[in-house]
């Protein structure tokens, strides 16, 4: 993790990449949204998705656990630089929620974050607020999600 001044517009996180495994799509519907083309093979193959799809939810909760997972091992390598480690603050919410293609089983996605923009905040001058572009890829290459999400930043003084 960085402090607001340190982050610049259009620099990109890759974040990582998971496979989902037929049975991860089925234990995550199971449980968060069990619809019939998440649940069986078969229905999956009669959708308009042509196959075992993954949940849009289960596509965006697996890029909050890598977005995590990457701030965790930034601020670790901030750490042991002897640096100090910024605490973000919450994220007031995000936009333009996009499930573009089908996730089916078998199907890798690599996920990133670029910086789309950023300004200080008007009544918390102590921090700064950023928006960045949540992506995640296929092994083919083609986009297949997408989001804006917000994020309260500190910054390392205030005006």
């Amino acid at each position: 993790m960085r402090f607001f001044e340190d982050i610049e517009i259009g620099t990109r996180r890759e974040l990582g990449s998971f496979t989902f495994t037929a049975e991860d799509i089925k234990r995550f519907a199971a449980q968060f949204d069990p619809q019939r083309f998440h649940l069986d093979e078969e229905e999956g193959r009669k959708s308009l998705f042509g196959g075992l799809a993954a949940s849009g939810w289960h596509v965006a909760s697996v890029c909050m656990k890598l977005l995590v997972a990457d701030g965790k091992r930034l601020a670790q390598q901030m750490a042991a630089r002897g640096e100090e480690v910024p605490v973000w603050g919450p994220s007031p919410g995000f936009r333009e929620l996009r499930w573009i293609k089908p996730v089916l089983a078998g199907d890798t996605i690599s996920y990133a974050n670029v910086v789309e923009t950023k300004r200080t905040s008007e009544k918390r001058p102590e921090w700064g607020i950023l928006q960045g572009r949540n992506t995640g890829t296929n092994q083919r290459g083609e986009l297949v999600f997408s989001f804006l999400a917000t994020a309260f930043v500190p910054r390392r003084k205030a005006d």
